[in-house]
């Protein structure tokens, strides 16, 4: 439905697309795509947290829009224009009274918005990988900011509380407790939330990043549309900034996709400490989503909206049930599948977006300061350098435990004395633990291997015999046929597990 007020600014802007555009309305924009053109305009609107009730504001926050949003998708982004009076009628850019201004986008094509490609089963762990990087590159690139991080998270709450008030979600039997127990995860982080904040871990992020925000073009994920108006709500923690999207990935039903993103995030900026925030981070944004969409209903934008803001609500209540930090470890020679079964089963173990997977393959990479598909020469294998790679994996492991995380630990562990200790520091950090060994024959092995392109391993088919006429030893773990599906070794490791 048309603002009034709005109704001679959107007839003159279809007049500018030669009359044909589509029209898309969401809470706070109006948007008429054309066809290789997009023109924005704020809804003249005022919801507590944005006010575009006036035309300087919205022409505030269209510049405000291109300027942000340039940082990551400078191609999109053509400018800002002002929609002034001339006699009876309007202009663009003209001297006379300012009416609206817009913005204005090239138009991408149709079904490259992420929220398509995962409707289409599309999201690849390639693309996803691509959107860490691009992630993690604005966030490093943003100037840290100073401040409270506690002090912030609160600010958000009580826009959340006051949103639940306003749109009646407060009334709903999903809505009544959830401004109550987001306070009081708040109060058992605040110590960690502030200290990440004087760490440099509060930038201007993105804001609003869910799929909708995030198109595939020429094969790489672009973020746009980020939230504009408010730069103290957008300058947050950089991992609520992540949380969005990871809630959105979860909301979905996409878990292995959310797991797979928070890995390869953590994998560039390691904000491992953080890493116990991100259940309340993420009930957070999906209480936001809750309220944005209940909002669009009660303005009757969308029959569909009311639903969409009860599941929301029913997820962030999901998200702040706590959940008991484990430790599973999953070994097996080369090619047994070991990263292809972390990668599956980490997003059960523990709470959301599940298990920081900590490769022996990854770790060494980034000690030899080379990405994860690159080959390292035969020294980087020699028997010190792998003793301080498994030492690595188990002090990062006994820090995340400690701090209320799950790990799952991915490496040959072909010594019995590697599997005796990823047991020891479990214990010590007083976390349940379970071992998997992943046995495959020969043949099955070799086929995995000779497939490899670009994979973190460079193990060999002669490693892998190298392995395979050493031994293990005595295992006391759970012992699975990796040949079958990832899914059926998942579904037994998982049952044999109790989780």
């Amino acid at each position: 439905m048309v603002d009034p007020q709005q109704s001679p600014v959107v007839a003159f802007l279809r007049s500018c697309l030669a009359g044909q555009a589509e029209e898309v309305l969401t809470h706070g924009s109006h948007l008429l795509l054309g066809r290789d053109r997009v023109f924005k305009l704020k809804r003249p609107v005022s919801l507590g947290y944005l006010d575009h009730s006036t035309p300087q504001n919205r022409l505030r926050d269209c510049e405000a829009e291109v300027r942000l949003n340039r940082r990551t998708a400078p191609a999109l982004y053509l400018g800002v224009h002002r929609i002034t009076r001339m006699g009876e009628g309007l202009a663009m850019d003209g001297d006379g009274e300012l009416v609206d201004a817009v913005v204005e986008m090239r138009r991408f094509p149709a079904g490259c918005l992420l929220e398509d490609v995962a409707r289409r089963g599309g999201l690849s762990r390639e693309i996803l990988t691509r959107l860490a990087h691009a992630l993690a590159r604005l966030h490093r690139d943003a100037p840290a900011v100073q401040g409270q991080g506690a002090a912030r998270m609160a600010g958000v709450l009580a826009i959340n509380a006051r949103a639940f008030a306003q749109t009646g979600l407060i009334q709903e039997p999903v809505g009544r407790d959830l401004p109550a127990l987001s306070h009081a995860e708040l109060a058992r982080h605040m110590t960690l939330l502030d200290y990440r904040a004087r760490a440099g871990k509060i930038r201007r992020g993105h804001g609003d990043l869910t799929l909708r925000n995030i198109c595939l073009i020429d094969g790489e994920p672009v973020l746009f549309d980020c939230l504009e108006f408010d730069d103290e709500l957008a300058t947050t923690d950089v991992l609520y900034d992540l949380a969005f999207l990871l809630m959105d990935l979860w909301h979905r039903g996409l878990q292995d996709a959310a797991n797979w993103l928070m890995n390869r995030y953590l994998d560039e900026l390691d904000e491992s400490d953080g890493l116990v925030l991100l259940p309340f981070f993420m009930a957070v944004r999906a209480m936001v989503r809750a309220h944005v969409a209940e909002s669009l209903a009660k303005s009757g934008g969308d029959g569909g909206a009311h639903a969409e803001a009860l599941v929301y609500a029913a997820t962030s209540q999901d998200l702040l049930y706590a959940r008991s930090p484990r430790c599973i470890a999953i070994g097996g020679f080369s090619g047994s599948g070991k990263s292809t079964m972390a990668a599956s089963l980490a997003s059960h173990v523990g709470a959301a977006p599940g298990a920081r997977i900590l490769s022996s393959d990854r770790i060494r990479k980034a000690r030899f300061g080379v990405p994860a598909g690159e080959r390292l020469p035969q020294t980087a294998y020699a028997p010190d350098v792998s003793q301080a790679v498994y030492g690595e994996m188990f002090e990062r492991a006994a820090l995340l435990l400690s701090q209320g995380s799950s790990v799952v630990l991915d490496a040959v562990f072909d010594r019995a004395e590697d599997r005796a200790q990823a047991k020891d520091m479990a214990e010590r950090a007083g976390v349940a633990f379970n071992g998997l060994w992943l046995d495959a024959p020969r043949a099955l092995a070799a086929s995995r291997i000779s497939a490899r392109r670009g994979d973190p391993s460079d193990a060999t088919v002669a490693v892998h015999d190298l392995q395979r006429a050493n031994g293990h030893g005595v295992l006391d773990w759970i012992i699975l046929d990796s040949a079958r599906s990832v899914q059926s070794l998942v579904s037994s490791s998982l049952t044999m597990m109790e989780i």
